[in-house]
């Protein structure tokens, strides 16, 4: 099957590209390509496809597509209010959620929506647990503020925060680019005590399952889908942010504890946020489309 999309949401395109399908990603002018990545994927001019079906994330890439080639589009976001009118509601065509949760909120009309949950390449068990500190990662923090809980991290102290455009924190960002940089982002991860996840209104971060992926311990809010990702037994899920604060002081004081536990958030990443079953049911997607 030869797929075409652009290079929008990285983590997500990672776990995408690794079927056994030909990728093709729009190079300059039209997107930026694999951007560095080492994927088994092949930038493209748009006057030059010829692919099967094009996974679309943005509605500007619509237009984009040549004639012919059918569409799915892919939704990442939770909508800015509870019952936003998406930009394709009422339109023919399959409106793929990446969460429930979005596809709750979301008003779509009578457009098809279907959901396919995240899946992650596995980092693997990396965890040692070995600083007595929380690690979060949020990109942008400072212009997504209150969305992504920027302001409750200092409760969480001392808590490590990573992400593209976290140096305005004080906060030095690790890695590029390249799965080197995400390798080493996962590796420093790994070393700090528990992973916190602060995101008021925002959809499931994949950060938060590659943490549980890599064997951490994992707190939450209790917002958005973050409660089917975490359940109880799994990480600690809460709205009271003295309940995770303290959960957090709790297992950086044991590492027993939290070795425990992060071995628990592992198992239950690998059940339900497994990279099989995502690249399985986008099979069964795509296959259908093209009919």
């Amino acid at each position: 099957m030869r797929i075409l999309l652009w290079h929008v949401h990285g983590s997500w395109t990672h776990a995408f590209v690794q079927g056994g399908h030909d990728y093709l990603l729009p190079g300059p002018p039209d997107g930026i390509g694999p951007a560095g990545r080492p994927w088994r994927a092949t930038e493209v001019r748009l006057s030059e496809v010829d692919a099967d079906v094009a996974v679309v994330q943005r509605v500007e890439e619509l237009a984009r597509v040549p004639d012919g080639i059918p569409v799915v589009y892919l939704e990442h976001n939770t909508p800015g209010t509870p019952g936003q009118r998406h930009p394709l509601a009422d339109r023919d065509g399959t409106l793929v959620h990446v969460t429930h949760f979005n596809d709750l909120m979301w008003d779509c009309g009578s457009t098809r929506t279907v959901v396919i949950e995240h899946g992650v390449v596995d980092p693997g068990p990396l965890y040692t647990g070995e600083l007595p500190r929380a690690a979060a990662v949020i990109n942008d923090p400072v212009r997504r503020g209150r969305a992504v809980g920027a302001d409750l991290l200092p409760r969480f102290a001392p808590v490590d925060v990573f992400g593209i455009g976290t140096e305005q924190i004080g906060t030095e960002r690790i890695g590029g680019l390249g799965d080197h940089g995400l390798e080493a982002l996962h590796r420093e991860l790994a070393r700090r005590r528990v992973y916190v996840h602060t995101a008021r209104w925002t959809s499931l971060g994949l950060s938060l399952l590659e943490a549980m992926h890599l064997g951490m311990p994992v707190v939450t809010l209790a917002c958005t889908e973050a409660v089917r990702a975490v359940p109880a037994g799994v990480g600690v899920a809460s709205a009271d942010v003295r309940e995770l604060v303290e959960a957090t002081r709790e297992l950086i004081a044991d590492p027993a504890l939290a070795r425990e536990r992060g071995q628990r958030a592992r198992e239950f990443a690998l059940a339900h946020y497994g990279l099989d079953a995502f690249l399985r049911n986008w099979d069964v997607l795509l296959k259908e489309v093209i009919g």
